[in-house]
């Protein structure tokens, strides 16, 4: 049972009537590429395994075929855009080792702590994306993946900001068009206003249904949910998550 666009929450930012346009333009979704200065084995890991798991897109107009990315037999594919730390992913990959999984990350100190977990738990089952996201949503094909996480993102929350989140009408259009019928967005994120701004913009698109039947739904995470170091950061200080899921609708 689907909530559908007539039962959402009171939203305290972002309105519909925003100029769909303006969100999508000029926008750089990511604030630095480096923290603090990576350590011997670190720089090892990047120079050396990072190569052999990071995507080459194919030229402007060509499509990513995802499932031949991967060097074992792969059921579904998966992406997960902006994996912090890798912890989520690298349970995902360890859990389903027939399920391909794409990360795409531009932050390096986030990209070598999922090489050592892939390194460490000999996940073949990665490939990473260590650049802008939205590039490589358009060079996937239609209905090429099972599901879409987007967890934590950067809030921006400054008002000014806020054309600088990932979440836009374009983006979930992008996301809906790569997910096959049946396939799921999955969006997590302890910053209220963020939570709303997705919800409006999901009731936008036609191609997403938002899966929620009831308010536990959304308060309570999915039951293949392995947590966070920064969900935990955030229960700590007292900001409860929000986990909503929308499903690609299938054509009519």
């Amino acid at each position: 049972m689907s909530l559908g666009r007539d039962h959402l929450p009171p939203h305290p930012g972002g309105h519909a009537s925003e100029n769909q346009d303006a969100e999508a333009a000029g926008r750089a979704f990511y604030g630095r590429r480096k923290g603090k200065r990576l350590r011997a084995g670190q720089e090892q890991r990047l120079a050396e395994l990072l190569p052999a798991l990071r995507l080459t897109l194919p030229p402007t107009g060509q499509a990513l075929d995802p499932k031949s990315l991967f060097p074992v037999p792969t059921d579904e594919v998966w992406l997960e855009i902006g994996f912090g730390g890798g912890e989520h992913l690298a349970a995902q990959a360890h859990a389903n080792p027939r399920t391909g999984i794409i990360g795409a990350e531009p932050f390096v100190n986030g990209v070598v702590k999922l090489l050592r977990a892939v390194d460490e738990g000999d996940l073949r089952n990665v490939r990473v994306w260590d650049e802008d996201a939205t590039a490589l949503l358009a060079a996937l094909p239609d209905a090429s993946l099972a599901r879409v996480y987007l967890l934590y993102p950067d809030p921006w929350p400054k008002r000014r900001q806020r054309k600088r989140r990932f979440v836009s009408d374009a983006a979930l259009a992008e996301i809906a068009r790569v997910l096959r019928p049946g396939g799921v967005f999955r969006f997590a994120s302890d910053i209220d206003d963020y939570a709303g701004w997705t919800l409006v913009r999901a009731a936008r698109c036609r191609d997403l249904d938002w899966t929620a039947g009831a308010a536990s739904d959304w308060t309570r995470p999915w039951a293949d949910w392995p947590g966070t170091r920064y969900e935990a950061k955030a229960l700590a200080a007292g900001r409860p998550p929000s986990y909503l899921e929308f499903r690609r609708v299938a054509p009519i």
